[in-house]
């Protein structure tokens, strides 16, 4: 895009601004301006247009007149000036660039703009948002980061304009709130100190981290990759207009004659399908994502999904679909996962599967809200069909990652997202065999995965799946099957003095967290059919035990449901001569926050039987825990994180924990 030369302008203090100057601090700092607007573009866009949209805010900046920009900026540390370098005004604490940044801002938040008139809830008109620089032929995305950079980038797409330009402010250009504050002022937010206070929401305490992931490759529209359009939506299209040029050319004449059907002669043919099928019910109207979406969009997860199979143009079938979500034969086989309504849809769901499976033929749909939907109907003879109903509000790489497709024998096979790169089957009671590969047809079904062997727990197999580079570096993960349409995420938080950050969960795919489950992975049965999103398998703390040289885990392991209630099981794991030998449950709590980003403060205890015979009281709490004290019977007081008291075999026994914040906490029971 051309730079154009504005003219002299009057900055605070009587200080003037000559364009060579302006134009000085915009080639020297541009990968920084570049990536403070990327930050502050909505990500709606999608990472294409957010790439080429960030550079024209960029060198929009000279284009007309400069305006005041509030002072010079604090606390920043200048950046080496480029060689040719105009004047001394272009470092990153002079008026110069603070002009400059000024404008950047105000450019990139005008994408956000709307008029007063437009509703709230719908994104700003694309008519109204300036204009950015066309690449056709291409598609241009900053490399991926890690997992971190990717769930950051979700939480930022959560928040609006001027917060994630004030993230940017006060992270990757150190300035202070008041004068964030105030350069949001100028470029026109609204609420600049809404947009601090919610910056500082998404920042959290851990400034540096946040700052260092902001400065990674996911955020730098300077450094890209590139790839192919939809070639086969570019040769359709080219094939689409020579066709309409044609049949405007031979039958021009007629097709602009108005009156040639009357309204009482008019075919029923002719008449619009939404209304001859009932508007939502019309197989035509399924919404249909584009392939490849899912690579350029802030949403990873079933709106990003094309429709796969054979049969996605089988009007017949997707009607009888639709029908029998809006009104269920009598014979229908209905299931839904707790909480989940069963409503008819309220707009034209979303398309992501139709096809042949076995004896039967399977439709998957999205109803765009918190609902994936199962219809299955026999291919040949009268069986009756089913339908399957499950929530999916608010899932994401890991949790849209599949769908159950079909169930036989207690297997199943499913459909794996498009960015699925790799997947593979392990058992959780084998920690140490490496995992095994798991087949997938072209249209992302795999082959059937075993489900945990019944009348027992002699193995419990999980899919490790491995996400795109696209989207997401390194990013292995595990789900189980435990009954319902998705299966379930599982998650690990390293112990205490592991070198993992406090109540961070990891992806369970590194060797301490497969040792971890293969203690407590059969204490998944009880989770079955439950409507379960996601668990995770926190040990928060290690207790040595008294008369021996070893040592026991304690675990907490939460289950998040779709709906939003948790279930939480607390374990003791104490040495063992076999390495998945199940943990002894000690609490189960239904509806609890413990043991979450709500409740991270946890103690339990239990009465435990030493080699030698004899029987102690033990206990022990989270990080947060200062000390521990045994009333009833069994009386004792512990400092640090861990008890051991010495008792009768029945003793009875309350646990009380003192917190670092002088609160005090009871045991879970």
């Amino acid at each position: 895009m051309p730079l154009h030369p504005s003219p002299l302008r009057i900055l605070g203090n009587g200080a003037r601004l000559d364009v060579k100057e302006a134009e000085a601090a915009l080639v020297e700092h541009y990968p920084r301006l570049v990536r403070l607007a990327y930050l502050t573009l909505p990500p709606t866009l999608g990472r294409h247009r957010r790439v080429l949209a960030a550079h024209a805010a960029v060198q929009r900046a000279l284009h007309g007149g400069v305006s005041t920009a509030p002072g010079p900026v604090e606390g920043s540390i200048p950046a080496p000036r480029a060689a040719g370098s105009v004047g001394d005004g272009g470092g990153p604490q002079s008026p110069v660039y603070a002009a400059v940044r000024l404008r950047v801002v105000r450019s990139a938040l005008a994408y956000d703009a709307r008029p007063r008139w437009w509703p709230a809830r719908l994104p700003a008109p694309a008519a109204l948002r300036p204009s950015m620089p066309v690449v056709r032929g291409l598609r241009l995305f900053p490399r991926a980061g890690g997992i971190d950079e990717f769930n950051l980038d979700r939480v930022v797409a959560e928040v609006p304009g001027p917060a994630r330009a004030a993230l940017g402010l006060l992270l990757l250009e150190s300035l202070p709130e008041d004068r964030t504050r105030a350069l949001l002022a100028e470029a026109g937010a609204a609420d600049p100190s809404e947009a601090v206070r919610a910056a500082g929401e998404v920042a959290g305490s851990d400034h540096d981290r946040v700052r260092t992931l902001l400065r990674s490759p996911e955020f730098d529209p300077c450094t890209v990759q590139t790839r192919p359009s939809d070639l086969l939506r570019r040769r359709n299209r080219r094939r689409a207009m020579t066709a309409v040029a044609v049949l405007l050319v031979l039958v021009g004449g007629p097709a602009l004659a108005p009156d040639i059907w009357t309204d009482d002669s008019r075919p029923l043919d002719a008449a619009p399908r939404a209304i001859v099928t009932g508007g939502t019910l019309d197989p035509v109207a399924l919404a249909r994502t584009p392939a490849g979406q899912w690579a350029d969009t802030s949403r990873v997860d079933f709106s990003a999904w094309s429709p796969r199979g054979s049969r996605t143009d089988d009007e017949a079938l997707l009607a009888r679909a639709l029908g029998a979500w809006a009104r269920p034969p009598a014979d229908a086989v209905v299931t839904r996962a707790p909480g989940t309504p069963d409503v008819p849809p309220a707009q034209s769901p979303r398309l992501l599967f139709a096809g042949a499976l076995g004896s039967e033929a399977v439709v998957l749909f999205h109803d765009g809200g918190v609902r994936v939907v199962r219809y299955a109907e026999p291919l040949s003879g009268g069986g009756a069909p089913a339908l399957d109903f499950a929530r999916a509000d608010d899932a994401d790489v890991t949790t849209a990652a599949a769908v159950v497709v079909s169930r036989s024998g207690g297997a199943a096979r499913f459909l794996l997202a498009p960015w699925i790169a790799e997947s593979a089957t392990r058992d959780l009671l084998t920690p140490d065999s490496p995992a095994r590969p798991l087949a997938v047809d072209k249209d992302g079904v795999t082959a059937e995965v075993s489900g945990p062997a019944s009348g027992g727990c002699r193995s419990w197999p999980v899919m490790q799946l491995r996400s795109s580079e696209e989207i997401v570096e390194k990013h292995a993960f595990l789900v189980t099957d435990l009954g319902d349409l998705s299966p379930v995420h599982l998650t690990h938080t390293p112990k205490p003095g592991s070198g993992g950050p406090a109540r961070q969960p990891r992806e369970a795919t590194g060797t301490d967290a497969l040792t971890g489950w293969a203690r407590t992975a059969c204490s998944l049965q009880d989770l079955r059919g439950s409507g379960v999103r996601a668990v995770n398998h926190w040990q928060f703390a290690e207790q040595p035990l008294p008369g021996t040289r070893t040592s026991a885990g304690w675990v907490c392991t939460r289950a998040d449901t779709w709906r939003g209630q948790g279930r939480v099981l607390v374990q003791f794991v104490p040495p063992a001569a076999s390495p998945t030998a199940p943990a002894e449950l000690v609490a189960d709590r239904r509806n609890s926050a413990l043991c979450s980003r709500f409740g991270q403060h946890v103690v339990a205890g239990t009465r435990w039987k030493s080699p030698t015979g004899a029987w102690y009281v033990l206990a022990a709490g989270s990080r947060a825990v200062a000390g521990i004290e045994v009333a009833g019977p069994v009386r004792g007081v512990a400092r640090g994180q861990t008890l051991a008291v010495p008792a009768q075999r029945d003793a009875a026994f309350r646990v009380i924990a003192r917190l670092r914040d002088g609160g005090t906490m009871p045991a879970v029971r």
